[in-house]
């Protein structure tokens, strides 16, 4: 589902960004207005490219956010050298980048680069679009205790049985209740059997003989010993 829906969105940026392309080789780029409006579409068709793998990621059910990282450590650099080399090239070096970039001594480096201007303003747009994503909806992670038990079967000692209305599984004494989707409580306590308090109860009875036994033997103690 994923990848057909990427699929699907990229296709559709492809498509704007390329009428976008289009769009910009019928403005011309003789005055200032004219040049800055094509390298603008062309940024903008770089934009829908990136914008396209936004609105692609959809099925992650997850909002759209704004990466101030990206934007801080990649886009501005990039917006900086790429539109340094835009204003060298302009029609009229307002700015007189140019001479600025023959002071610095990079002028070849930038006279090189400006002649592929529609590169560097679809790249410009590119990776401002990728200061962009979307984040997954939040999950909370909860430790599952999954427990495959058969039919009243006996698990380290402890005499177990599955309910196969809900798929709860029950143990005598100390247990464990677990269900199909994994989820498991803490242990609880379970009254024991009746025979198990009859036996229980015989061992108290012996025990409390066995104690009053040596208190009579410490109290009256044998004169031939």
């Amino acid at each position: 589902m994923i990848g057909v829906t990427r699929g699907i969105s990229t296709l559709v940026g492809a498509v704007v960004a390329g009428f976008l392309l289009w769009l910009a080789t019928q403005t011309g780029a003789e005055t200032s207005g004219e040049y800055w409006a094509t390298y603008g579409v062309i940024a903008a068709a770089g934009l829908t490219m990136a914008l396209s793998q936004i609105l692609g990621g959809w099925t992650k059910w997850g909002w759209p956010r704004f990466s101030t990282g990206v934007f801080t450590l990649a886009f501005l650099p990039v917006l900086v050298a790429g539109g340094w080399i835009l204003l060298a090239r302009q029609p009229a070096d307002w700015m007189n980048t140019s001479n600025w970039s023959r002071d610095l001594g990079i002028f070849g480096v930038v006279a090189d680069l400006g002649n592929v201007l529609p590169a560097i303003a679809f790249g410009v747009g590119l990776v401002f679009g990728l200061s962009f994503d979307t984040a997954g909806r939040r999950r909370e992670i909860v430790e599952q205790v999954r427990q495959d038990v058969p039919h009243d079967e006996t698990v380290h000692g402890v005499s177990m049985s599955t309910d196969a209305d809900n798929g709860t599984v029950r143990g005598v004494g100390d247990r464990r209740l677990a269900t199909r989707e994994g989820s498991a409580t803490r242990p609880e306590s379970v009254a024991p059997e009746p025979n198990e308090q009859e036996d229980r109860a015989r061992s108290d009875e012996r025990e409390d003989e066995r104690r009053r036994t040596r208190d009579v033997q410490r109290e009256h103690p044998d004169p031939e010993q």
